[in-house]
């Protein structure tokens, strides 16, 4: 059978950039399509409608643990993905997230902060203008939300104002400039995680700490969750299910939010992962606006049959919509939550008592106009 090339063009946008690469050999055809503005947006577009392939893990704790960063597959895509060692080792320590092939990422620079958006398969760069009050906090969470479409993308910067409120700026790529919400964003007594975001119903979601510095009787002695909206900046309160509120307070006790529901499938939501005593529980949410929730998995990690006897969480997330994946000290599992099945994923070498993951899709999509070369001799 003998395709033309708009026939060739369309199937090749659906396979990952790595799969692209490897056939640039084949004929000058295959050898333009990587470098066509045009191709790269499509084959971007087309990854929006497909799962991630890979991850990244690394220390939560980015800033005392140099140099170790981690990327691996999902089961069954490992032919389909990768990035260059090299590159890999340059995002170490620097890296806040990901979103359609694109990472975000801070350097330092003469003790000031440099915020810039990089495609580690392209080796492409696009350097950000940074707000004043990022500059000078080499040490200091930014808190910087990420989210990118085939053509645009978005940062949203959340600044403390005082103790229970926010200023937000929204940085669109097209526009190359920041913007003041005029509302602030209010988050409570607590305060926010806010490397976890989710994006659902037009707005942005982060859970709440639940360490115990508040008082019984306080209104925001349990955790929560606080909404953001970009439409009109008001901010909304959801409560977490009361199953979930009783023993949240336990030191042992981590609770995180993620998207709900494939890509693919319109019916997105929003679920709440809990691990407590080595118990893993999981809720989505069924109603946004009354804050209704239905559990869907509570299960003893040792229930799983891991590999280790004794294993200890050190992080977790849910990938995909529908896959909780965790890591112990040397193994990471994923535990599909819609067929209730567990599989090895890989082995790591990272050592810390906090690990952090970072859902990554290998595309070709471009950063910008105004792109630059990743100098590889400085990594």
């Amino acid at each position: 059978m003998v395709f033309s090339h708009g026939e060739l063009f369309e199937i090749f946008s659906w396979l990952p950039a790595k799969a692209v690469y490897k056939f640039m050999s084949v004929g000058e055809f295959f050898s333009r399509l990587p470098k066509e503005t045009y191709f790269a947006t499509k084959q971007a577009q087309k990854a929006l409608l497909r799962d991630d392939t890979c991850f990244f893990l690394q220390p939560g704790i980015t800033l005392w643990y140099r140099n170790q960063i981690e990327l691996h597959s999902l089961p069954g895509e490992e032919l389909s993905s990768g990035v260059f060692n090299d590159v890999i080792q340059f995002l170490s320590n620097k890296m806040f997230a990901s979103s359609n092939g694109l990472i975000l990422y801070r350097v330092i620079c003469h003790n000031q902060v440099k915020l810039c958006v990089c495609n580690p398969v392209t080796q492409s760069f696009l350097s950000i203008p940074t707000l004043e009050h990022m500059q000078d906090n080499i040490y200091a969470n930014l808190d910087v939300g990420f989210k990118c479409d085939a053509n645009d993308f978005k940062l949203f910067n959340f600044y403390a104002n005082d103790w229970n409120s926010y200023d937000c700026y929204v940085y669109e790529s097209k526009k190359d400039v920041w913007k003041a919400m005029e509302e602030r964003f209010f988050i409570g007594s607590r305060n926010m995680i806010f490397d976890m975001p989710v994006h659902y119903n037009g707005a942005i979601h982060f859970i709440s700490d639940c360490f115990p510095y508040i008082k019984k009787n306080h209104p925001y002695f349990r955790p929560y969750i606080m909404s953001y909206s970009f439409e009109d900046g008001k901010s909304r309160m959801l409560r977490v299910p009361k199953e979930a509120r009783r023993g949240s307070h336990d030191h042992s006790c981590d609770m995180r939010i993620f998207r709900w529901g494939k890509v693919a499938n319109s019916n997105h939501s929003i679920c709440l992962v809990r691990l407590r005593k080595r118990v893993f529980t999981v809720w989505t949410l069924t109603n946004y606006e009354s804050s209704l929730w239905k559990r869907i998995l509570k299960l003893r990690v040792k229930a799983m049959r891991l590999m280790e006897k004794e294993p200890i969480v050190q992080g977790f997330t849910v990938l995909n919509g529908d896959l909780l994946v965790f890591a112990t000290e040397k193994m990471v599992y994923g535990y599909d939550l819609i067929n209730k099945k567990i599989q090895k994923i890989c082995e790591h070498r990272i050592d810390c008592n906090f690990l952090r993951f970072t859902s990554y899709s290998n595309t070709l999509r471009i950063c910008g106009t105004d792109t630059e070369t990743l100098s590889l001799s400085e990594m």
